[in-house]
This record gives C-alpha cells, sequence and structure tokens, in this order.
C-alpha cells in the first residue's frame, strides 16, 4: 500500500470518526428538544388530570375510575386511558377520551399496560408504545389509594411528526456523512498526490541516477522551507559530493594509470642500457671462439670480435660499461626514491614535525649543494632574514625540498649563477632559489609540477623524471606552505618557498 493511499485513508478515517460524533451530537440535541416539548405537554395533562373513584362493594373488592379534567384538551393529538387493577391483577380499562373510543371512521384504540407488581408507586414513567403499527409516547403515572396502587393513568400523544421529523435528519446526516466523507477521500488523495510530487521527482532522479550514472542531474526545489524542500537541498548537496568524489575518484584512476604508464617508460630506458652493456661485458669476456659482432644500445657502438681486442682494449671498454651501468644504477635509485616519496604522499604518509631553525637548515643546504655537479656558479645569501626564526616541518623533508629546487636550478642553467637567499614577509618566510637558466614559458607554468611533467624546452636537453617538483610540491602542502613562480625565457627562474612562520619566534 502506498504511502499517498495510507494517508488518505488514515485521513477519512479520522474525519469519519469525526462526522459520526458530529452527526450523533446533532442528532441527541435535536431528539432531545422535540421529545421534551411534548414529554412536558404530557406532564401538564397528567397534572390537570383527576381521576375520580368510587367504591363498589366492601373496600378492597373494586372501585370504579373516571377522568375529571380541569381543562380543555386536543383530543385529536392526545389520548387519555385509565386502568384499573383492582378487580384483577391484570387490570381492565375503566375509562378513555372519546377519541379512543371506536366509531364510524375508526376501531377502538388501547394503549398496552403493565400488569399492577410492575408498576412503581413513587414516580411516572414516559415509555413508547405502539398501536397497530402508529406509534405513542404514552406517560404512565400510577393511580393509588392508601399507599397502594390501585389504577393507571395513562395519557398519550402521537408522535409520527416527530418520527418523521427524525428519520428525515437521520437521512440528512447519513447522505451528508457519506457524500462528505467520499469527497474529503477524494480531494485527500489529490492534495496527497500534490504533496508527494516532489518526493516522486526525487525517487525519479534517484532512479536515473542509478541507470545512468547521471551524477550531475539535481532535482528542482519548489518551497524551499517546508520538510519536502529541505530533504531536496540534502539530497542535492549529497549528489554534489557523490559527484565530487566520482569524478576525484576517475581523476585519481586516470592518474594512477598515466603514472603508472609514465614510471614503466622512465624504468625501461636505464634498464635497456643496463641489459645493453650486461650483453656487451658477456660478448667481450665469453670465449675467443664466437666471433660475431656487438650492438651496444646504450652508447650505439659496434665492436669487433672478441677475439680481435686486445687486452687494454677489452679493459677500457669495460669500465665504459661498468660505468654506464652505474650512472644507470643511481638514475633508477633515484627514480625509486621518488616513486616512493609520491607513494607515500597518495598513501596519505603524515610527517614527524617539530620545532625547526631555518638558518643553520638554509646553511647547511648550501654547503652540500657546493658539492653537486654544475656548470653554473654557486652563491648563497643573504639569509639574515632567517635568524631566530623557527617553522614547524620536519627537517629531513625541508632539507630534500631546497635540494630539488638547487638541482633544478643547476640543471636548467649551462651557464650563469644559482644563489639562495632568503626573505621576510609579515608572519611568513621565503626561501629563494634564483637561476639565470634558460626560464619557462608562461602556459608551461601550471603544469611544473604535474608529476612526470618537463617543459619541452628542456626535453632531450637536460637528463631527469619530471617527479622531482611534484614531490617539492607534496613536501610545501604538508607543511602548509605554498611555491611560488617567477620566471622568463632565456632569463631565469625563481622559485619561493612561503612557509609560516611559528608563533613566538622573533623576526
Amino acid at each position: 500500500m502506498s504511502i499517498r493511499l495510507r494517508l488518505t485513508l488514515w485521513y477519512s478515517g479520522l474525519l469519519a470518526v469525526t462526522l459520526v460524533a458530529f452527526g450523533v451530537i446533532i442528532y441527541g440535541i435535536v431528539q432531545n428538544n422535540t421529545m421534551s416539548s411534548l414529554k412536558d405537554q404530557l406532564r401538564r395533562i397528567s397534572e390537570e388530570t383527576q381521576v375520580r373513584m368510587t367504591s363498589q362493594g366492601r373496600m378492597g373488592q373494586g372501585v370504579n375510575l373516571s377522568g375529571v379534567l380541569r381543562s380543555a384538551i386536543d383530543y385529536n393529538s392526545f389520548f387519555i386511558q385509565i386502568v384499573n387493577y383492582t378487580p384483577t391483577i391484570t387490570g381492565v380499562v375503566d375509562d378513555k377520551t372519546p377519541n379512543m373510543r371506536p366509531s364510524a371512521n375508526r376501531p377502538e384504540l388501547t394503549f398496552s399496560f403493565p400488569r399492577q407488581n410492575e408498576v412503581s408507586s413513587d414516580k411516572y414513567a414516559f415509555v413508547n408504545r405502539e398501536i397497530e403499527g402508529v406509534p405513542f409516547i404514552v406517560l404512565e403515572k400510577p393511580i393509588l389509594y392508601s399507599d397502594t396502587v390501585v389504577g393507571l393513568l395513562q395519557v398519550g400523544a402521537w408522535t409520527g411528526r416527530e418520527e418523521q421529523l427524525l428519520h428525515q435528519l437521520r437521512s440528512i446526516l447519513w447522505f451528508a456523512g457519506a457524500a462528505g466523507l467520499i469527497a474529503a477521500f477524494l480531494l485527500g488523495m489529490f492534495l496527497s498526490r500534490k504533496a508527494l510530487m516532489p518526493i516522486n521527482r526525487v525517487t525519479e532522479a534517484a532512479e536515473r541516477i542509478q541507470s545512468g550514472s547521471e551524477l550531475s542531474l539535481r532535482i528542482p526545489r519548489e518551497k524551499p522551507n517546508d520538510e519536502i524542500g529541505r530533504l531536496t537541498d540534502t539530497l542535492n548537496a549529497m549528489l554534489s559530493g557523490v559527484e565530487r568524489a566520482y569524478k576525484n575518484l576517475e581523476d585519481s584512476n586516470t592518474a594512477q594509470r598515466r603514472f603508472v604508464s609514465d614510471a614503466s617508460h622512465e624504468l625501461r630506458t636505464p634498464l635497456t642500457t643496463i641489459r645493453g652493456n650486461v650483453d656487451l661485458l658477456e660478448k667481450i669476456w665469453s670465449s675467443e671462439e664466437e666471433e660475431q659482432p656487438v650492438s651496444v644500445e646504450a652508447n650505439t657502438l659496434s665492436a669487433p670480435s672478441a677475439s680481435a681486442l686486445s687486452e687494454t682494449e677489452k679493459r677500457d671498454m669495460s669500465l665504459e660499461s661498468i660505468r654506464d651501468i652505474a650512472d644507470e644504477a643511481r638514475r633508477m635509485s633515484g627514480l625509486v626514491n621518488h616513486l616512493l616519496s609520491l607513494a607515500r604522499a597518495d598513501a596519505g604518509y603524515v610527517m614527524e614535525m617539530s620545532a625547526v631553525e631555518l638558518r643553520p637548515l638554509a646553511e647547511e643546504a648550501a654547503r652540500r649543494a657546493a658539492f653537486l655537479p654544475r656548470k653554473a656558479e654557486w652563491a648563497a645569501g643573504p639569509l639574515e632574514a632567517l635568524d631566530g626564526v623557527r617553522v614547524r616541518g620536519n627537517r629531513d623533508y625541508l632539507l630534500q625540498l631546497l635540494f630539488i629546487l638547487i638541482e633544478n636550478g643547476f640543471k636548467y642553467t649551462p651557464s650563469g649563477v644559482v644563489r639562495l637567499y632568503a626573505t621576510r614577509r609579515d608572519n611568513a618566510v621565503g626561501l629563494s632559489v634564483a637561476d639565470t637558466g634558460i626560464g619557462i614559458a608562461e602556459d608551461e607554468v601550471p603544469h611544473i609540477f604535474e608529476r612526470f611533467y618537463r617543459v619541452d624546452v628542456s626535453r632531450g636537453e637536460t637528463s631527469g623524471t619530471g617527479l622531482g617538483l611534484s614531490i617539492a610540491k607534496w613536501i610545501a602542502d604538508m607543511h602548509h606552505a605554498r611555491i611560488e613562480v617567477r620566471t622568463r625565457l632565456s632569463e631565469g627562474t625563481v622559485f619561493t618557498v612561503w612557509l609560516p612562520v611559528q608563533q613566538g619566534d622573533e623576526a
């Protein structure tokens, strides 16, 4: 059973109970008012009627009863009958009004009456009697003689008009109640349909989302201040969150696939070089009977047969191959370390943080940078802005961040100067690595922190994996820092890491 039908049935049931209670109250009030007026007249007539008793024989053997009226009575509407119990306990009718006596137009009318022992001596009662199917209301008043019930005075009135009125009232109430209930049921179905229409739209939207993954779909709202409006707002917000999560998951999957593809490509190149050099070494030092030519993939060399080489030539070629293998092994080691760092970033790795003094950190980075292979000059300073400054971070990772920026400066500066210096701005301190190298095109800057991304101008000219700046960006994000890039082609680049100063430190 649908909610719409249940709500309508509940509403109709409550309305039916209300209508029945209202009808019963109305009917009771009308009936009481109608019959009270008639009962008052019967009571008045009974008080105005005097019963005359005439003894017959000795006392107790019989009494003749007859009625004497003090006021005129409308014999067409009221009927009086006197019952005598002295002859027998069952009683006989001694007297009655003329309108109850037989005539040419009607038979004799007689009210039924109770037995003598069924009549109470201390009160009168109203009873409903019928004569040949005609309804009467009868007041029955006991007639006493020496505290003994010797007779019964019955004053009756025809209630046909009143019964007809009450019957019509019952019909009207039943008809009006049934019509009102049907109208209320139909109106309730209509109103519940209108009220539940937003829920139907919510259901339809959910079904479309389930069937077609239309996460961009939103449920229209009509009245945002009611319960349905709040439900619609909540569901729309939930759909927005699901859509964002779905898009993030798609982007993450795409990035992961690209990451695996790029990592495989970067690892394949040094592996190919190592494998070629190993093959070369194997063929150089193989048996002298083998004289097939050797192809070196890494060095693109064509070697003569092993038997045609002198010991000195074998030694020189072997040392060259070993150096190539060592270089590629170091390159693979650096690539694996970078991949490990990025894997930690993706896994939500949390760094251990502590208070770090920046001046000693920058000086150590400057000292180590002097021993890196380079073609450009190296300069450090000014660093006075770092005096007494502390930040909350991880010393090793901050040092790695500086080395990544410094190595990038050396890598893309074939001639010129690479400099490390510091500046202070409000509650942040900046560590800048500036070079006079090849620079970066303006449209390339938004992509330089992407994994495996390398600017077109550097492809094929400088070695690298394109992971360094991605790791630097992750380290900066973990320290709530930001990296600012200022660059111009053929003039150089400045990377500045802005770190929030720990509260309480002096500038």
